[in-house]
């Protein structure tokens, strides 16, 4: 099979070229135009999972010698959540070459942070099986980058720290509301606030509306943590 000019370039910025094209193109297929003749590229997401999540253990153990399994396990959450996939795919210019139904196309496919999230694992799970795991490590370490060695020391979600924080002072789960939302309906803006029974409260907005809970819970957190100091 011959690439089209844009997989062709999308493979240059990925920095492997594939030896089985075939590959390539199914792991950019997503399921709502895929077919009997034209597999989608659920089958390479569920292994391209496996092998992140190998690559990332091994490089947080590496980098880290002495941290534990509990300091490591939520820089790997962090490292190998979907977000993360989707930022990723988004550097590479993944949505830019996805093949999609006319719906998801509509909709806005080519943004969905689930949908980049899970074609990236595809890419990557594509590279393992047209080379192996040496070339997948490679990619894998080169497209996260400086993310590896950034990740914050206790990257716990926010939402898990604020609430663990609450019920330390005898306080019920801090309340979620949305309290505005903007842009179109295939990219839009949440404004979520979370308040605690003391009063306290922040806002943040964010897409998709689990950012900007995440983003809320992490302000009202470093502004209560600060007032205790």
């Amino acid at each position: 099979m011959r690439l089209s000019s844009e997989l062709l370039a999308f493979q240059g910025r990925l920095g492997h070229t594939f030896r089985t094209p075939d590959l390539l193109v199914r792991a950019v297929t997503h399921a709502s135009i895929g077919t009997a003749t034209r597999p989608d590229n659920q089958r390479l997401e569920f292994l391209g999972d496996r092998v992140l999540g190998l690559v990332m253990a091994e490089a947080l153990m590496t980098s880290d010698t002495r941290a534990s399994e509990g300091q490591l396990a939520p820089r790997f959450n962090a490292l190998v959540r979907k977000e993360t996939c989707a930022d990723v795919a988004r550097d590479v210019g993944l949505g830019d070459v996805l093949k999609l139904g006319r719906s998801e196309m509509l909709s806005g496919g080519r943004r969905k942070e689930a949908l980049l999230g899970d074609a990236m694992e595809a890419v990557i799970a594509a590279v393992y099986q047209d080379a192996g795991l040496e070339p997948a490590r490679a990619l894998i370490l080169r497209l996260w980058g400086t993310r590896i060695a950034s990740v914050d020391q206790d990257a716990r979600d926010a939402k898990s720290m604020l609430q663990e924080w609450a019920q330390a002072r005898g306080m019920p789960t801090p309340i979620y509301e949305e309290s505005g939302r903007a842009g179109p309906d295939h990219a839009l803006v949440f404004t979520i606030r979370v308040t605690l029974a003391n009063g306290a409260s922040a806002e943040a907005s964010a897409r998709p509306k689990r950012v900007a809970e995440q983003a809320a819970a992490r302000m009202l957190l470093d502004r209560m943590e600060a007032g205790e100091a």
